[in-house]
């Protein structure tokens, strides 16, 4: 009974895992007609684990099984669904921009290796103990690295490839160092047993301290921080823009997730060692990227320095949640940042979606200038552009007005007020380029006069649901920022 307990606990990655094989297999030996079904496949397995993943989203299944290797909890299974469902978006978007340039001439390796990611962010999102968490780390890691590379015959993919596996290697180096240090100082692998041995005061304190310091730099390469933020530009150019839109939204939900079990879980209670690095990680995302952002004519490139940016308000949450020993602020904060990472990922499915609506065969939308006179060419790209554009700037009522609004609310909580007026300063200097691409769509002169259209009725529909959700969740953000908290609260013992 104990072995189908186990195995219960973990059906969400059962099911992907065996659904991931029969896409993969199906693709391999079927024939040209059958490959066309591959979209549909792999559309149907994402249901299914969606649905998965919602049914187990209840008391009875709660818990650790495997030697706590794995954990099952409220964080867990909302974050599989949300992750579930910007895969499938991120391909609804991306399939005619795939089919276009040739990525899946030798079959749907693009729908298999995106089911991969998907996997490792499920291992990685219910990690217990670190060999879990770098399991997940590297699975979705390679499944990555491989759809970055997708384009074998183009220069910029395989350059932003080669880059991206060298500098994910030296990452997943750091971060694999730390834990053994973390190991040699605490004798433990499991989260749960770590922060028992720290309360305990049973660590090594000088072993423990280091290894740390080498967890936060390869939780900063996993959430795109500076100064650990150097491939992110040129992956998110170089890579064919479905692949970028896929780096950029459901692997930080599963970095977020382990940042969250291993400072806060495991390594709580030597948080005044961690907050530091922390707050050194925002002010420099904060700084860096928004700053450097301004001089981007690449809208990609452009992207990607705002998307270091944003992760700066993530980590000014997480630091904020330790002060005074106050668990129910510390809830709170922690999710004010599980609600931005929400609300950015649900941007960014938008911003990266209408690249892909826009680009067409021999035409890459990557440049600010291509965006010019969008608004007369296609009025509902022009209006999800505007949308997204002003929500990452933070500008009333839209969603990313309330989540940098949330953990504003946290930092000055938290007693950081000069903290909190450094972040609204950057964020005002962050307004100027994203109006700036504003302006290009609806007040520059468009350079030529084709008539674009919005995709299928699948794409238009998703897109419009997408700008419809960034606008209802700035107006009535509660619902949502509550369950954020409560998953919290529920999940993470602090």
């Amino acid at each position: 009974m104990q072995n189908l307990f186990d195995f219960a606990l973990a059906t969400p990655e059962i099911v992907l895992l065996v659904l991931t094989g029969a896409v993969l297999l199906i693709d391999a030996f079927g024939n040209e007609p059958t490959r066309r079904m591959t979209f549909m496949l792999t559309m149907g397995a994402l249901l299914v684990v969606i649905l998965v993943s919602w049914g187990q989203w209840g008391e009875g299944t709660q818990g650790r099984t495997f030697s706590s290797l794995y954990v099952a909890d409220s964080l867990g299974h909302f974050l599989k669904i949300l992750s579930a469902i910007s895969v499938a978006v991120t391909l609804i978007y991306g399939r005619a921009y795939a089919e276009k340039r040739d990525m899946m001439a030798r079959g749907g390796e693009m729908y298999s290796l995106a089911l991969l990611t998907l996997l490792g962010v499920f291992v990685m999102i219910s990690a217990g103990s670190m060999l879990t968490v770098y399991l997940g780390v590297e699975l979705m890691s390679f499944a990555l690295y491989g759809l970055v590379a997708l384009r074998r015959d183009h220069l910029a993919a395989t350059e932003a490839a080669m880059k991206y596996y060298v500098l994910g290697c030296l990452a997943s180096g750091i971060l694999l160092y730390g834990m053994s240090m973390i190991y040699g100082a605490t004798g433990q692998l499991g989260l749960v047993e770590i922060a028992q041995v720290i309360r305990n005061g049973g660590a090594d304190r000088m072993p423990l301290v280091f290894g740390v310091v080498f967890i936060v730099s390869g939780l900063a390469f996993k959430m795109t921080a500076a100064p650990f933020h150097m491939w992110t530009p040129d992956v998110y150019q170089g890579a064919p823009t479905t692949v970028t839109l896929l780096v950029g939204s459901a692997p930080k939900f599963a970095a977020l997730v382990i940042t969250l079990r291993l400072l806060i879980e495991a390594l709580h209670g030597i948080a005044v060692d961690w907050q530091p690095m922390l707050l050194i990680l925002a002010v420099l995302s904060l700084a860096v990227g928004n700053i450097v952002a301004i001089a981007q004519s690449n809208f990609k490139r452009m992207l990607a320095y705002s998307t270091i940016g944003q992760m700066g308000f993530v980590f000014l949450g997480l630091m904020s949640g330790v002060y005074e020993g106050q668990a129910g602020a510390s809830a709170e904060a922690y999710g004010a940042s599980l609600f931005y990472v929400v609300i950015y990922v649900l941007t960014t499915l938008s911003t990266f979606g209408l690249i892909l609506l826009m680009s067409r065969q021999g035409f890459e939308c990557e440049e600010i200038s291509d965006l010019k006179g969008l608004n007369r060419r296609n009025p509902l790209l022009a209006g999800v552009l505007m949308l997204s554009m002003f929500s990452l700037a933070g500008i009333p009522p839209l969603s990313g007005f309330y989540a940098k609004l949330v953990v504003l609310q946290a930092v000055v909580g938290a007693g950081h007020v000069w903290l909190a007026v450094f972040a609204v300063m950057c964020s005002l200097i962050g307004a100027f380029y994203y109006l700036r691409v504003v302006k290009a769509a609806y007040f520059d002169e468009p350079e030529d006069s084709i008539t674009l259209g919005a995709g299928t009725l699948a794409t238009r529909g998703v897109m419009s649901v997408n700008g419809l959700l960034v606008i209802g969740l700035g107006i009535l953000p509660g619902g949502l920022m509550a369950l954020c908290v409560d998953v919290i609260r529920q999940s993470l013992a602090f």
